[in-house]
């Protein structure tokens, strides 16, 4: 009889460990994966249960729960909800969450893994569950510059911190109102869903990290510059052919300079020349000789074809693969199957300016638990080695020439060295063009890289160029947190 209690008692012990080291598994350290899991709407829903932790800038909450009056116990507000909507996203009662809100639920609604001891600690102590609280890398001063500056244009400004990565502005307009599909109505939300789905201007994209890519137009020359110094048969004072049209190898179409002439005077121009005046023709010429594998490579160490979570998911910017010379030829002025998010080409100019290291972009800075005590904090990271530190200086001084003497020169700041360049990239025949602005500035101690770009044509068509629209918006950002 002993023996049979022993068996029993042996077994219950059995069933009752492996019942709670499954169920553990299942709460806590599979929770992340399952809280992100898209079909798994009773986590959104039993957040509102707990005070859901702030999302911070700037010491100040952007979001954040206030207890409600029904039964959903708490309701999520946005201070300045469209100034921030491309941070946080929004949190809704019935669908998916965006943005920050998405990212990072399981830290802001108190269930991460990581959480697991404090969350027991609320269990025993009685304490009220709460979330951890997001304190992002955004300065709100320069986000506000940054939607001052871009103003009505439909497109997106971006700057970041060149030696580690940390997105200090993310600026995308059309924009929303994330309280729109925050408030406790079902029918509400969708409407208002539904409502921002069917708009043309596609507020609900964040240009800055992805929506319908643009390609990037001459900023992309940058890369095409980097490519050839990085294979060492190049120099700046490496000249080419300078016709006042090219026609595509093995096609019948032309390339033309936008000034429709020559890159200055003389039979062969500069690499420098040429990016200073930002010249199309040398640089079809160039790409044809460097090859479209060079070029992918390159590109990529920047970071092209890769997707950043920084923590929000984020578009790979594009350099194809399997260019003939032709499409290869239209990749060296950033037209062609080349895209990019303005993302990708602010980590361009910051690895210039970061003396050759691109960074993992990162919008979040620390998160901290509802007792104050430090949940995690985030690193600086390095991505790549995009160019030597040689590369790095030549670069930043042809960048600084084309500021001050060249096509970029709407970036002037009187007493700063800006470093820069200019972009207008063309689409259909008759489509308005997408101006852009990437660079850095001080040139001599980078603080600050910046990227600008606008949609259609700045409302001008194609009559608009970079200079003309994307780099005054640039400078006038620059100008704001360079004062302040």
């Amino acid at each position: 009889m002993n023996r049979e209690l022993k068996r029993v008692s042996i077994l219950t012990l059995a069933m009752f460990l492996t019942l709670f080291v499954s169920t553990s598994i299942i709460q806590f350290f599979q929770a992340p994966n399952l809280d992100a899991d898209a079909r798994n709407t009773r986590t959104l829903y039993d957040s509102y249960s707990v005070e859901r932790g702030a999302i911070v800038a700037s010491g100040a909450a952007i979001a954040s729960s206030v207890p409600s009056d029904d039964a959903y116990q708490f309701q999520r507000i946005y201070a300045n909800g469209p100034l921030w909507a491309t941070v946080t996203g929004y949190l809704p009662i019935n669908g998916e969450a965006t943005g920050m809100e998405a990212a990072l639920n399981p830290e802001l609604s108190g269930n991460a893994s990581s959480q697991f001891f404090d969350s027991l600690n609320r269990i025993f102590t009685g304490q009220d569950p709460k979330g951890a609280s997001v304190e992002t890398s955004l300065d709100a001063t320069l986000q506000q510059a940054a939607w001052d500056a871009l103003g009505d244009y439909q497109g997106a400004v971006i700057v970041t911190e060149p030696d580690s990565g940390r997105i200090l502005a993310m600026v995308s307009k059309p924009t929303f109102d994330p309280n729109s599909l925050a408030v406790h109505n079902g029918q509400q939300v969708i409407d208002s869903y539904q409502a921002l789905v069917d708009d043309p201007s596609d507020p609900l994209f964040n240009r800055a990290t992805g929506g319908d890519l643009n390609p990037p137009g001459s900023t992309f020359k940058l890369v095409m510059v980097a490519t050839a110094l990085e294979s060492g048969q190049y120099t700046p004072d490496s000249t080419f052919p300078n016709p006042a049209s090219y026609t595509l190898p093995g096609s019948s179409s032309v390339v033309r300079n936008s000034g429709g002439g020559t890159c200055g005077g003389g039979a062969t121009v500069t690499l420098a020349t040429a990016l200073r005046l930002s010249c199309n023709i040398p640089m079809a010429e160039l790409a044809v000789e460097l090859g479209d594998a060079a070029i992918r490579q390159q590109a990529e160490k920047f970071g092209f074809n890769t997707e950043f979570d920084i923590p929000m998911p984020t578009e790979a910017s594009v350099y194809p693969r399997s260019l003939d010379d032709a499409q290869t030829a239209l990749t060296g002025f950033g037209q062609g199957q080349v895209l990019a998010t303005p993302l990708q080409m602010a980590m361009v100019s910051a690895a210039i300016a970061n003396d050759g290291i691109v960074m993992r972009p990162n919008t979040v800075d620390r998160i901290v638990n509802p007792n104050l005590t430090l949940l995690s904090e985030m690193q600086p990271e390095e991505y790549d080695r995009a160019i030597s530190s040689a590369t790095a200086r030549t670069m930043t001084e042809m960048m600084v020439n084309g500021v001050e003497n060249g096509a970029a020169s709407n970036a002037t700041i009187d007493g700063v060295s800006v470093a820069g360049k200019t972009g207008t990239a063309e689409h259909g025949e008759g489509d308005p063009y997408t101006l852009w602005f990437t660079g850095f500035a001080p040139a001599d101690d980078p603080q600050y890289a910046i990227t600008v770009m606008v949609e259609n044509g700045g409302g001008l068509g194609q009559e608009g160029y970079g200079n003309l629209i994307a780099a005054p918006i640039a400078k006038q950002v620059l100008e704001a947190v360079l004062n302040k």
